[in-house]
């Protein structure tokens, strides 16, 4: 009602202002919270060997919950920094911001879907789950693109990032992301048991959290 009196009034400017103050709001902590998140639920992860992960019951999902949380709040924040166009200089630097939006929704997918498919395997079949073996046409669907976009796009959006001039985040969001899906890779073609794998997906996670930490920092201070 506020916002329709105003414009009603002739205060576009002022209402252009309070949106905005809201997006940046918004883009700021959902930043600081989702990085961090995402690193805690990373950190918690169980084993993630069949056996392991029966043993350990609902831990196994609650983890990959907090997981989930973490990447909904990036995506909400990268949305946000989207609308208020936060280093955007040109049109080629939206491809950055869009690669990394689209990247990290279908790792939501593929969080939700490993932290709900995997236990109930784990229940009925260990020794198939995290194998190739258990890997039908549709889990394809959400595995491959998530490992390839994943990365991929947090490595678009670091050129756009240094274009004007966020370097160290350019660098811990690109580099964090890459090491920290490297460690999801491991899992197939090393077996769920190889101890890098949690090494890999944790240091990846650290420097990928601290880097949405600087960019909402970032946002918070920035104006177009």
């Amino acid at each position: 009602m506020g916002t329709q009196q105003a414009v009603a009034n002739g205060q576009p400017a002022a209402v252009e202002s309070s949106v905005r103050r809201r997006l940046r709001a918004v883009a700021t902590w959902a930043a600081f919270v989702g990085g961090p998140v995402f690193l805690v639920g990373t950190i918690l992860h169980p084993a993630r060997d069949g056996w392991g992960m029966a043993k350990v019951g609902e831990l196994y999902g609650l983890t990959h919950d907090v997981q989930a949380t973490g990447l909904l709040l990036q995506v909400v924040s990268l949305a946000s920094m989207l609308a208020l166009g936060l280093g955007v200089r040109s049109r080629r630097d939206l491809t950055g911001w869009y690669a990394s939006l689209v990247g990290t929704l279908l790792w939501f997918a593929l969080i939700v879907f490993d932290g709900s498919h995997n236990p109930v395997r784990a229940h009925y079949e260990p020794s198939l789950v995290h194998t190739t073996s258990d890997l039908d046409a549709p889990s394809a669907l959400i595995v491959f693109p998530a490992l390839l976009i994943f990365p991929t796009g947090y490595a678009v959006l670091a050129f756009a990032l240094r274009r004007v001039g966020m370097t160290a985040v350019a660098v811990l969001l690109s580099v964090g992301s890459l090491v920290y899906t490297v460690g999801g890779v491991f899992i197939f073609t090393s077996g769920p048991g190889f101890p890098l794998i949690q090494i890999f997906e944790v240091a990846g996670a650290a420097a990928f959290a601290l880097g949405y930490v600087l960019l909402g920092r970032r946002a918070s201070v920035e104006r177009p």
